[in-house]
């Protein structure tokens, strides 16, 4: 899945980039949160926990920086909170983590633990393609420090949930 070239008319803000990565990272915490419930290897369960640990200390880090930059966002126009918000709906919300109820997709049901990982690894391939190509066409530093900050969390989530499933297959 590649974001579409229009996104918003214009380049993101540290703001945006940080709705955005909190949109991915509530997506993931939701997914890993329902695949706890699901493990049966008891590996597993502490595998998808510690995820959504990590997706929790994401979530509050990011809000932390949102509250830091909200008294410069205050001007931020309502085209512009309508663009991105028109964006995380169209290209995020159940297009990179399956959730339920998000964006109108069932979440896929895994049958066994195995299929669990796998839809996290595919999962976490998905965010990570996403973030590159938001990357890609990000001219602004800070914005992509924030995008690629998020890839480096993501591709630390991809090795342990391959590495496990290598270990239970």
């Amino acid at each position: 899945m590649e974001p579409s070239a229009q996104g918003p008319s214009t380049s993101f803000q540290c703001i945006d980039a940080i709705e955005v990565s909190l949109c991915i990272e509530k997506q993931g915490l939701a997914f890993y949160e329902k695949a706890v419930k699901g493990a049966v290897d008891v590996r597993v369960r502490k595998m998808f926990s510690r995820l959504a640990g990590e997706e929790k200390e994401h979530i509050q880090s990011l809000q932390a920086k949102a509250r830091f930059l909200q008294p410069a966002v205050v001007k931020n126009s309502i085209s512009r909170k309508s663009q991105i918000h028109a964006f995380i709906t169209e290209e995020l919300e159940g297009k990179v983590f399956p959730v339920h109820g998000v964006g109108g997709a069932e979440p896929e049901i895994a049958g066994n633990d195995l299929e669990a990982l796998e839809i996290g690894i595919e999962a976490e391939k998905r965010s990570i393609e996403v973030l590159g190509q938001l990357i890609k066409r990000e001219k602004k530093i800070d914005v992509r420090a924030i995008f690629s900050h998020l890839v480096v969390e993501e591709k630390k989530h991809l090795a342990a949930l391959e590495e496990l499933k290598q270990s239970l297959g």
